[in-house]
């Protein structure tokens, strides 16, 4: 296995990325992996992700992970709708390589991320497959009492929001958040196969929010409840072991 720094272009902001490369020359069913929506401030010591990307490029994936926007050593501000240019930016990335074989380029999205998975899925028809894990079907329920000022300067206090004048529009930045709301677009996946994870006891997102998504979305599509876990489900072993077996399974690896 052979791992590269990559650097990307969005928006003029650069984002920081790794690529995670099989061993071998031939074409390979590649993967993005897109991270949540961060709750506290960056911990340099976590290598969650990294360690994810080695477990499914250990498998036969190549597979990218990479900072939206406004987290880790990416530039810019949190905002939701960068996020998805962010996510196009890497797609077409993974899609360009040599070493992809673009009929099997699969997203697998973790809260926020998941969002914006399925949200440039339903819009960009390059992805063969998503995994949504912990995925809001909307997030104005979540953030209940909570306006937009005091939600930008908690974004704020742990760093994802860096200008002192962003956003420009309060509004508009919390538009965003509406607009790639999955609930709204999921059935637009279809026939594209997708599968919903949630933890039984997720205590972000609640179990409600999978069995709306799951209602909405077009078929093929599975919903897999994980017992006693909760939101952060790249780190319970069990939900990461039916992930990878479900897209070694779409992906014809065996």
């Amino acid at each position: 296995m052979e791992t590269r720094r990559v650097r990307l272009l969005s928006d003029g902001l650069e984002l920081s990325g790794e690529l995670h490369m099989p061993t071998g020359h031939s074409q390979h069913p590649a993967l993005c992996i897109c991270h949540g929506i961060p709750a506290a401030p960056p911990d340099p010591t976590d290598r969650g992700y990294p360690l994810l990307a080695e477990r499914f490029c250990q498998a036969g994936f190549l597979t990218f992970i990479f900072n939206f926007r406004g987290t880790g050593k990416s530039q810019g501000n949190l905002d939701l709708l960068g996020w998805t240019r962010d996510l196009d930016v890497a797609l077409s990335f993974l899609y360009n390589l040599k070493e992809t074989d673009r009929t099997r380029l699969c997203l697998l999205g973790f809260s926020g991320g998941a969002a914006v998975s399925v949200y440039t899925a339903a819009h960009d028809r390059r992805p063969s497959s998503v995994v949504a894990c912990a995925c809001p079907a909307e997030f104005r329920s979540l953030t209940e009492g909570e306006s937009p000022l005091s939600r930008i300067q908690r974004f704020r206090d742990i760093g994802a929001i860096r200008d002192r004048d962003f956003p420009p529009s309060r509004e508009e930045w919390q538009k965003g958040f509406d607009v790639v709301a999955p609930v709204g677009c999921i059935d637009k996946v279809s026939p594209r196969p997708i599968l919903l994870v949630h933890g039984e006891d997720d205590e972000v997102v609640p179990l409600s929010h999978a069995r709306q998504l799951y209602d909405r979305a077009g078929d093929p599509k599975e919903l897999r409840i994980v017992p006693a876990a909760g939101h952060r489900l790249r780190v319970e072993e069990s939900a990461m072991d039916l992930v990878l077996e479900w897209l070694r399974t779409r992906c014809g690896i065996n």
